[in-house]
């Protein structure tokens, strides 16, 4: 079935769209829980069984949906159960980190069809939309999709996010901001952008350590602090989209200078970047260590991954290292606790791998910061989805995007 675009409902008589719109209802139901019968279908789309059961056989038709099997009995005769078809719809997911993106092609039961595709590339790359399109054409090519069997391309990205027109507004180049319309040009289906923090809580709420929580904080722990805050169980945009800039709360005036231009940023004392800075000036006083002795001849080889290592085989610089860069970040945390007191706060990125490294200290820091009747009762984990988590949300909101109604503004 072809997927309207808002311009084309518009144009269609009122029983089309009616039509149109109780299609879209049914695959929408079946796409968050399959398989239903159709008396749960009918109930939920408020029309008549007879109705919903015909619309159910156009979809059989059509390869959408399928008959997966009998329902148990509630006293009358089983109900004939339905589910979307996997291969129904395909999407791309895209991820662009600071230095480096990952893609992948999904199904509509948010699988991926194929393996997780990485290329250099950033927000600023004057290259992005070529580099792209070479990888899309090389996911048809693995996957032995055809081109015209992709619904939708989503991308998350860094920066402030306008979702509704595409724009990232941290591009440096303001002719450039307007991803969308960039890619519109290589691609010639719905596309949609987003923050890459808010995709990555979304991942975490549907697969993720954030499962059947309310009020949860994600944070991707890396070059940035990227922030996706799930507050009375929905993904938090902010008025404008720019909610989770929780790498610039300023927290030491007058301190060092952040890439965002202004002073004190926490980003400056709690980023990935901060540790490796660390590490280097402790390598260049020599202090002893196994990591000195492994590094001294090689700073700029340093990563870390290295690093959390080395803590781990009880090298007390890298756990000293660890245990301030922890700290710090706790301090930006008990912030956030204090506002909002989230249930869980699950942590992403690689300094991630440290696990009680990085898990101890904050703890500590945070009972020393935090009231004691707030913090006793929250949660702080490490993600096991890891780097999937991003691109599992984008095919997530990717797809509820194309199933919802286009005559509603509704988001996650």
């Amino acid at each position: 079935m072809v997927l309207r675009k808002k311009e084309d409902t518009d144009n269609m008589q009122i029983s089309e769209l009616k039509h149109y719109k109780l299609r879209m209802q049914i695959i929408r139901y079946l796409y968050k829980k399959s398989p239903q019968p159709a008396s749960y279908l009918s109930k939920k789309t408020h029309v008549s069984l007879p109705t919903v059961r015909a619309v159910l056989d156009e979809l059989i038709t059509e390869k959408i949906i399928c008959i997966t099997g009998i329902g148990p009995s509630k006293g009358g005769r089983r109900p004939i159960l339905y589910s979307l078809l996997s291969e129904a719809y395909y999407i791309m997911a895209v991820e662009v980190g600071h230095h480096r993106a990952k893609a992948s092609l999904f199904n509509c039961h948010n699988k991926e069809v194929t393996e997780i595709h990485e290329y250099t590339t950033n927000i600023d790359d004057p290259h992005f939309l070529e580099h792209t399109k070479a990888v899309f054409d090389q996911l048809l090519v693995q996957s032995g999709l055809k081109q015209s069997q992709i619904v939708a391309l989503g991308v998350s990205m860094p920066g402030l996010i306008d979702s509704v027109n595409g724009i990232n507004k941290t591009i440096k180049d303001p002719k450039a901001q307007a991803v969308k319309a960039r890619l519109s040009k290589h691609f010639n289906i719905p596309i949609y952008i987003e923050n890459d923090a808010r995709m990555q809580a979304l991942g975490e709420s549907v697969f993720g350590k954030a499962q059947k929580t309310k009020n949860t904080l994600v944070l991707n722990w890396h070059w940035g602090l990227g922030l996706g805050m799930i507050l009375d169980g929905q993904i938090y945009q902010g008025a404008n989209g720019s909610a989770g800039e929780f790498s610039h709360l300023r927290i030491i005036p007058q301190g060092k200078l952040c890439s965002c231009g202004k002073q004190g940023c926490l980003q400056t004392i709690a980023s990935t970047q901060t540790l490796l800075d660390m590490a280097k000036a402790e390598i260049a006083k020599k202090t002893p260590s196994q990591l000195t002795s492994s590094y001294a001849s090689k700073p700029e080889e340093l990563d870390v991954t290295a690093i959390t290592n080395y803590a781990k085989r009880g090298d007390e610089l890298s756990i000293s290292l660890l245990h301030q860069l922890s700290s710090n970040l706790a301090w930006g945390l008990s912030i956030l606790i204090e506002l909002y007191n989230p249930e869980l706060i699950v942590l992403n990125g690689p300094v991630t791998q440290a696990g009680k490294y990085i898990l101890i200290p904050i703890q500590q820091a945070l009972n020393q910061y935090c009231l004691d009747n707030i913090i006793e009762n929250i949660r702080i984990e490490i993600s096991e989805l890891g780097e999937h988590s991003g691109l599992k949300g984008v095919a997530v909101m990717v797809f509820q995007k194309l199933f919802r109604d286009k005559s509603t503004d509704s988001h996650y």
